[in-house]
């Protein structure tokens, strides 16, 4: 089809609708709740009842599971980049400690549980996908920065890295196996982190065996 000037229209791509777009939101905000209270398997109408939506709603925006756990890894890496850069911006604009900064964003990104992804990251799963290797070196980066900001300021000890951060935030916010008719570990998580946080702080209490754990270390094949 032709626009009358000898060139050829070109369509424009129609915008979802804002409904549209809303139900995607809640159907990923749901799964992401229960992927953190059952597991990556949970069944796809107990997910559609916590969004208050039809089934049909649910498969016509992923009719895979694996797109659904996608979407959701994808949204907590995005949740939990947002609250580091704005950890950054805080320390960049306004000044103040960028310690405190970076234990403000420690137990932020605990809320958003990211460790509750490990069980996710299954063999099936795409760890190498275009969008997830942005969103982590986004979130990466942001961490980076913040903990770089803490150690030049003297308030983060030397001996530690980021690979160290994310390996207690991970372990500390992931579900335990078998845990589910024991005590309820979620209430001592902020608790935890608080001790795991007193630890980084410069001047160091004690030397660590070892060296500090670098993001390469934490992908580096067992």
């Amino acid at each position: 089809m032709s626009s009358g000037t000898g060139t050829p229209a070109v369509r424009s791509v129609p915008r979802p609708r804002a409904d549209a777009l809303r139900n995607r939101e809640r159907i990923v905000a749901a799964a992401r709740e229960m992927f953190v209270e059952q597991g990556p398997d949970v069944p796809f109408d107990e997910i559609a009842r916590r969004a208050v939506i039809g089934n049909a709603t649910l498969y016509r925006h992923f009719p895979d599971r694996a797109d659904l756990v996608h979407e959701v890894v994808l949204s907590v890496m995005s949740r939990v980049a947002e609250r580091a850069e704005a950890a950054v911006r805080t320390v960049s604009e306004e000044g103040g400690d960028p310690f405190e900064a970076l234990r403000r964003f420690v137990h932020e990104a605990a809320d958003e549980r990211i460790g509750a992804l490990c069980p996710m990251l299954s063999e099936g799963f795409d760890k190498n996908h275009e969008d997830l290797l942005a969103g982590r070196e986004r979130l990466e980066a942001a961490v980076e920065d913040l903990m770089d900001r803490a150690r030049k300021a003297g308030r983060l000890r030397a001996d530690v890295a980021v690979g160290d951060l994310m390996v207690a935030l991970s372990q500390l916010t992931r579900p335990l196996p078998g845990s589910g008719g024991c005590v309820n570990f979620d209430q001592f998580v902020h608790r935890h982190l608080q001790l795991f946080l007193d630890g980084l702080e410069a001047p160091a209490r004690s030397e660590l065996p070892g060296s500090a754990a670098t993001l390469e270390d934490l992908r580096r094949p067992q």
